[in-house]
């Protein structure tokens, strides 16, 4: 694994500032496709295969194909500067290990929640989530190649959110489009920090 450790041109041995990043939404929106695209280390995941004893426990509609879920969480790095280092932390998507997001969310500075706008109900209760506990998130609608594509203002509306949450369009299985989510989220959380200020 590569040190995240650089020197200053003194010599000054400069440990980046650690930022931790919540990737959440409903089951099968991409969470753990957006850590394994965008890590710069080989990630943690905890997928297992989906059995019969999860039928009539996930909603499978308009994921009938999936295989896997994520019991516990996906975690990954990347390097944005030699001062920052942001360590994602994806959440399971199905409502009975919920109980889990108030620990992956302590200490976190934002939040992506991935929107799949086949099964945009889904999305909710991720929303509301972190309403709820005054983290700031963004929505990032992930276009999945057999959706109806929609603009960012129509998702806005139909998820009834206030004008000062971004909403972006996004691909979690391109490395840049998934960067530049991350960058979202940096940036609505520090311009909410300085309205704080």
């Amino acid at each position: 694994m590569a040190s995240v450790e650089s020197e200053r041109p003194g010599g000054e041995l400069l440990v980046p500032t650690p930022v931790k990043i919540v990737i959440a939404g409903g089951f099968g929106t991409g969470k753990t496709t957006m850590v394994k695209s965008v890590s710069e280390i080989a990630p943690l995941h905890t997928e297992e295969l989906l059995t019969e004893a999860s039928v009539g426990v996930d909603d499978l509609a308009g994921v009938e194909g999936k295989t896997t879920t994520t019991v516990a969480l996906d975690f990954g790095r990347i390097t944005i500067s030699p001062e920052i280092v942001l360590y994602l932390f994806g959440t399971p998507g199905q409502g009975r290990f919920w109980f889990m997001w108030d620990e992956l969310a302590q200490g976190a500075i934002g939040a992506v929640v991935l929107v799949d706008t086949r099964r945009l109900d889904s999305s909710f209760p991720s929303i509301d989530f972190f309403e709820r506990r005054d983290i700031p998130f963004i929505v990032a609608v992930n276009c999945f190649d057999d959706a109806h594509k929609y603009t960012a203002d129509e998702v806005r509306g139909a998820l009834d959110l206030d004008k000062s949450i971004p909403v972006v369009l996004c691909d979690v299985r391109n490395r840049e489009s998934s960067k530049a989510v991350l960058v979202g989220i940096i940036e609505h959380a520090l311009s909410r920090l300085d309205a704080m200020a």
